[in-house]
């Protein structure tokens, strides 16, 4: 059966800035993709209806019979187990909102389409639904125990053969082939630690559990990762993480702390890039929201830096807490910028202004080149339409 997972209108505004360059189900949470869970365990491809300009990248496939699944669900054995046995028309929601529906909509051009698709519905009593991006690091360390289980299944964890390494509650440890660690502290004690294939821990590293490090990625010397942090693949980290989610091709390579963070794809945080996590009040943390276009209250008394893909940070730049970096953004200078830099910005504290869009093409471009990529033209395609959809947020700079 053809998988396709769908972006719910809703949710895909609320988790912006992340989303304006992937489909919701391609955020990584956990060890892998909300995508790459489903196709795991369902056993098969899956494809996805999302955002026309997004198309060229992330393809729909249509068959006869479809099963939709909502993108920002995170499967586990239950849910599966009740999505497999969802006859023609019938649908599952959560609290109202559509789960998943088995249905011949291979017509279906949009998520709105499909609820009127379905003939009967079934709620269910548990799921794990993103719905605004501090749900990203607030559910990752459940995410990863889960991940943890399911890719390390039958399988046997090559061993630490460095004798200068410490590793504590070495059964909940699983190291992939080609991983090179030396003197490092693995403490497993809190939940599983994951390190991916032809990654490194380097020298002194300090790693507590629930962590993963995805494939061919690097904890730095000395690096301190305290816990429920994800760093996606190809990604560089140093200083001191926590309860963070990194999801890929991003540099936090340097001292500097970041916690309760997301950052996309292609970001670097400049040597002493610091956020803060929790207000001097120790008050709710407020973080932009794109759908009501202003700051909405989080419930979360912790809450450091969103940033979306491509963005960066100058040496010595302070996020404060509870803050939103847009896609393809340069901060930089002293004092902390404001806690929303919109898409396509440059500056900090002084002010900002556009970040003209043949500049960052051609920064992208030297960036992905560094990994021996191409910056090729659905890429460009997909930062362009970006450009255009964020003008309303640089009116006035």
């Amino acid at each position: 059966m053809n998988v396709v997972l769908f972006d719910e209108p809703g949710i895909r505004q609320s988790l912006l800035p992340l989303t304006f360059t992937r489909p919701v189900a391609d955020i990584r949470i956990g060890i892998l993709t909300i995508a790459e869970k489903w196709r795991t365990y369902l056993g098969g491809n899956v494809s996805y209806l999302t955002q026309p300009y997004l198309h060229a990248k992330f393809k729909r496939q249509t068959e006869p019979r479809q099963l939709f699944v909502n993108g920002a669900v995170c499967p586990d054995v239950e849910l599966v187990r009740l999505i497999r046995q969802l006859d023609l028309g019938e649908a599952l929601t959560y609290k109202g909102t559509l789960i998943a529906l088995h249905t011949t909509g291979q017509h279906v051009q949009q998520a709105q389409d499909l609820q009127p698709l379905a003939k009967s519905v079934k709620e269910v009593e548990n799921c794990t639904l993103l719905q605004e991006v501090w749900d990203i690091f607030l559910q990752n360390p459940d995410q990863i125990e889960k991940d943890f289980a399911l890719v390390t299944a039958g399988r046997k964890s090559r061993a630490v053969y460095d004798v200068h390494t410490a590793v504590y509650c070495e059964r909940n440890v699983f190291i992939e082939e080609g991983a090179k660690i030396r003197a490092a502290v693995l403490n497993a004690e809190t939940g599983p630690i994951y390190i991916g294939k032809n990654t490194q821990v380097q020298e002194g590293a300090l790693i507590a559990g629930p962590f993963a490090l995805c494939e061919g990625s690097i904890v730095g010397m000395g690096g301190k990762m305290r816990g429920k942090t994800t760093v996606g693949p190809f990604s560089k980290v140093g200083g001191e993480v926590s309860n963070s989610v990194i999801f890929g091709h991003s540099n936090k390579g340097h001292d500097g702390y970041l916690g309760n963070s997301v950052l996309g794809e292609w970001c670097n945080l400049g040597a002493d890039t610091n956020t803060s996590n929790l207000k001097n009040n120790y008050g709710e943390v407020k973080l932009w929201n794109y759908p009501s276009n202003s700051f909405k209250g989080t419930g979360q008394q912790f809450c450091g830096l969103i940033m979306g893909d491509h963005s960066k940070s100058s040496i010595n730049t302070m996020f404060n807490t509870g803050t939103v970096v847009g896609v393809s953004a340069n901060v930089y200078g002293p004092g902390f910028p404001p806690n929303f830099v919109p898409s396509f910005s440059w500056g900090g504290a002084a002010g900002l202004t556009t970040y003209r869009l043949d500049k960052a093409l051609e920064v992208a471009e030297r960036v992905v080149a560094r990994r021996n990529l191409d910056l090729d033209a659905t890429e460009r395609a997909i930062l362009e339409a970006v450009f255009e959809q964020t003008k309303q947020y640089r009116q006035d700079l």
